[in-house]
């Protein structure tokens, strides 16, 4: 039977056993965009019935990091809370005969497996227990012996339409009785999935193709208990660069990371919505609000999506760069030193590396000798490929008459670069004076243009640093 809901339902249902990753939330995106597409609901669901593995801190870290991103529910619930309703149910199938208790042990399921694989037969329970008297079974259960409630599934073909990928058919018999619950307080994923999708009023759900196998096992659950199907659409896999399915050996996935980097929500959006789904142009830029307008499960790919982190960088920098000087300085203010800067300063600092940017983090390295008050980097570091230590003290010193007699007023980078370029040109190349000067500045090999840093830095702090350089070469 059809979910014939007319509300669009969707619900993104992850477990609190460790931290949100890339793939889970690109998931709880297509979810969002397809239900506030169609002005639906977008329900998280917290699937904790795992008591063992799932920790309130890992709940706190789904919720703070989808909040972080954008992707705020409707509706949220926790499956811990909701016991009672999954026992009506179990209930409801053990009266029926749909559902029955196996006391198998362990090393005996085992023992069936492995001579069931060495006659080349898929694993699968043989009911054993499904024949237990009402009465051996009550006395099994005052004595309290290990037990399990398994779900006696109808050998049938169950066919579906994926929304992705078309018809998808099995065969049921090779399920055997699955274990639906290790109690009546205690259910398994296939059981409360099928009650929470039905409780919830979900019409469609939107989830990885991992979860294919699972689907006629929840289909034969819902036609046991008499509820409605929802539609299925399963999203292809996310894989490594090298094709293979992402996992943790490809480095670590988790939103966390990424945020404390310093990428921001709305390029890890957009990189998240093109892995998968096709926008149909050549349009690589989405704000959210044009990937609601334009998101749909028609255009979402079958085969599986790379991902690229090169291509999540070139994002996050074209995301920089929009970004409005006092935007981006408070962006990366959690990065840098507490030096009581005014915030013009840091401004003019952060407009240095603007352009140069693929994270925020990446400005404390970038910038970090704007915030010391000396520098400290090896002296031979201020020569020139084509100088000699003699003639670059002799540049610095050139560079602190020079500079020395530039007034405050006129101390901008347009006036420094025709006084500077001016005399530099005399030379053959232009590096002898220029490349001493930048390292006497930033005790780097790479970084902004020494114009623009001795604008920043100001006259004083300039010739300070000059000087400092020419001491590192006092022995020569």
């Amino acid at each position: 039977m059809q979910n014939t809901q007319k509300q669009i339902r969707t619900r993104y249902a992850p477990s609190p056993t460790g931290p949100l990753h890339m793939g889970g939330v690109r998931t709880a995106l297509f979810n969002y965009l397809f239900s506030k597409k169609e002005k639906g609901i977008f329900i998280l669901r917290i699937e904790d019935t795992d008591k063992a593995r799932s920790k309130p801190e890992w709940e706190k870290d789904i919720t703070e990091n989808l909040s972080w991103l954008g992707l705020q529910w409707d509706e949220f619930y926790r499956q811990s809370e909701r016991t009672a309703i999954y026992k009506k149910y179990l209930e409801q199938l053990l009266e029926q005969g749909k559902a029955y208790y196996c006391f198998c042990k362990p090393e005996e399921l085992e023992a069936i497996r492995q001579d069931q694989l060495s006659r080349g037969v898929i694993p699968h329970y043989t009911g054993k227990c499904r024949g237990l008297g009402k009465e051996e079974c009550e006395s099994r259960l005052k004595k309290g012996e290990a037990k399990v409630i398994r779900f006696i599934g109808e050998k049938k073909t169950i066919t579906f339409d994926d929304l992705i990928r078309g018809k998808i058919s099995f065969d049921t018999e090779l399920l055997g009785d699955i274990v639906i619950a290790k109690d009546l307080e205690t259910p398994l994923y296939n059981f409360s999935v099928v009650v929470d999708d039905y409780e919830m009023n979900i019409t469609h759900v939107i989830r990885g193709e991992d979860h294919i196998p699972n689907t006629p096992k929840q289909i034969l659950l819902q036609e046991a208990l008499g509820l409605p199907r929802p539609l299925y659409a399963h999203l292809p896999l996310l894989l490594g660069e090298d094709r293979t399915k992402l996992s943790k050996r490809h480095g670590d996935q988790s939103v966390a990371r990424y945020r404390t980097q310093g990428y921001l929500p709305e390029a890890v959006i957009n990189f998240l919505a093109l892995l998968g789904w096709n926008p149909g142009t050549e349009e690589e830029i989405f704000s959210i609000e044009e990937l609601i307008k334009e998101f749909s499960l028609e255009r979402v790919q079958k085969a599986g999506a790379v991902f690229n982190e090169k291509r999540l960088n070139w994002l996050n920098a074209s995301y920089i760069r929009k970004k409005s000087p006092s935007e981006l300085t408070q962006l990366v203010m959690p990065y840098l030193p507490q030096t009581g800067l005014e915030i013009k300063k840091l401004e003019q600092i952060i407009a240095l590396y603007q352009e140069r940017m693929q994270n925020l983090s990446e400005i404390a390295a970038l910038a970090d000798y704007f915030f010391v008050e000396q520098l400290d980097y090896p002296k031979e570091l201020l020569t020139w490929k084509n100088s000699t230590p003699r003639k670059t003290k002799e540049a610095l010193e050139k560079l602190e008459t020079i500079l020395s007699a530039v007034s405050e007023k006129d101390w901008e980078r347009d006036t420094l670069a025709n006084i500077l370029l001016g005399e530099a040109e005399k030379e053959k190349d232009r590096g002898y004076l220029l490349w001493p000067l930048r390292t006497a500045l930033t005790g780097k090999q790479a970084s902004a243009g020494p114009f623009e840093v001795a604008t920043v830095l100001g006259k004083e702090k300039t010739l300070e640093r000059i000087k400092e350089a020419q001491q590192k070469l006092t022995a020569i």
